[in-house]
């Protein structure tokens, strides 16, 4: 894409759900009908987008309470069938639809410091009551890189074998979802594959938005997260749906994000470069960050399709032109696990 700031929002969704050759020939082998579980969250329009088009024959459901009613329109708008219902609301699930495959995708993060009950509930009361109601199906659930300990900057990032060690309550209680989907796979033989995300990037949000917004603003950017890794939220879709293709019980686990540690000074130095701006820094560098390993991801399904150089070059020019952004920080600086 040249320049994306000449799309508008549903033209961005369709350059983000856009699926590989690869991807349509999963669904092709793949039988049944799909239900996506949390879809009106950052990922889920566009992952629902791209498995529609990926296999226009089958039935694609998009599940969730759907709070943002426009998000629920341009989903159905693309032939997505829409269920609204409650995953908290046990009473509610007779009206989930059948379906052989399913990507689970909700979760609470931001302000589950203030509300640690309900970030439990979600991250882990929750995919129990899916896991069972699923048990006759594959699943591939969204978890996150939070669960790992962190690790030596210069360590190529915690692999899929790396002791969890959740810092704070939201990685705790995801480790908890991990957890129940491996408890309710091996007790009903459900095959799930589990993807460990960070950092999925778009024009709207991510770590790329959250740096050129500092920049423009003149915001401190705070180094003590000194490193990280991203993806482009294209591919990051491409490779979850790719994972249902590994799913086995027990369950298994993949790291999905870029190839590369990134030092922020450098990524900030790069988006400040572009805004003819510089960068204000505070802090330094720690020898440890928040950093996966997705070699495994990367021999299964090949390298990403988008560089590095080219997400700066296209969130860069799209938040610089003032276009819409979700105004949700990922936070990615927090070391403590207080989100």
């Amino acid at each position: 894409m040249n320049d994306i700031t000449a799309l508008d929002e549903r033209g961005l969704e369709d350059v983000l759900s856009e699926p590989k050759d690869e991807t349509r020939k999963v669904l092709a082998d793949l039988s049944g009908d799909i239900v996506v579980l949390g879809a009106g969250g950052k990922m889920g329009p566009t992952l629902a987008m791209m498995l529609r088009k990926a296999s226009p024959e089958k039935r694609i459901y998009a599940v969730s309470r759907f709070s943002d009613k426009a998000a629920q329109t341009k989903i159905e708008q693309t032939g997505i069938d829409t269920v609204e219902v409650d995953l908290l609301d046990e009473s509610q699930y007779t009206s989930l639809p059948d379906a052989e495959n399913v990507f689970f995708l909700a979760g609470m993060k931001f302000g589950s410091s203030g509300n640690q009950p309900l970030t439990w509930a979600m991250n882990s009361f929750l995919p129990a009551l899916v896991a069972q109601h699923y048990k006759d199906s594959k699943i591939v659930a969204f978890s996150t890189g939070n669960v790992y300990p962190l690790v030596d900057v210069n360590s190529g990032g915690a692999a899929e074998q790396t002791i969890p060690g959740p810092v704070g309550e939201y990685a705790q209680s995801c480790l908890g979802r991990e957890r129940m989907f491996e408890y309710f796979s091996e007790l009903y033989n459900t095959p799930v594959t589990l993807v460990r995300l960070n950092y999925a990037n778009e024009p709207r949000y991510g770590i790329i938005v959250d740096l050129t917004t500092k920049i423009l603003t003149d915001e401190p950017i705070d180094l003590a997260m000194g490193a990280v890794n991203l993806i482009w939220q294209r591919d990051a879709n491409d490779y979850i749906i790719r994972a249902i293709t590994l799913a086995r019980s027990p369950a298994a686990i993949l790291n999905v994000t870029g190839p590369d540690t990134i030092a922020v000074r450098r990524l900030a130095e790069q988006i400040a470069n572009h805004l003819g701006k510089k960068p204000n820094f505070v802090s330094k560098e720690t020898q440890s960050a928040l950093l996966s390993n997705a070699s495994s991801c990367i021999d299964k399904f090949g390298p990403p399709q988008t560089t590095l150089d080219e997400m700066v070059s296209m969130i860069v020019s799209w938040v610089a032109s003032g276009k819409k952004t979700l105004n949700k920080p990922t936070k990615y600086n927090v070391r403590n696990g207080k989100f």
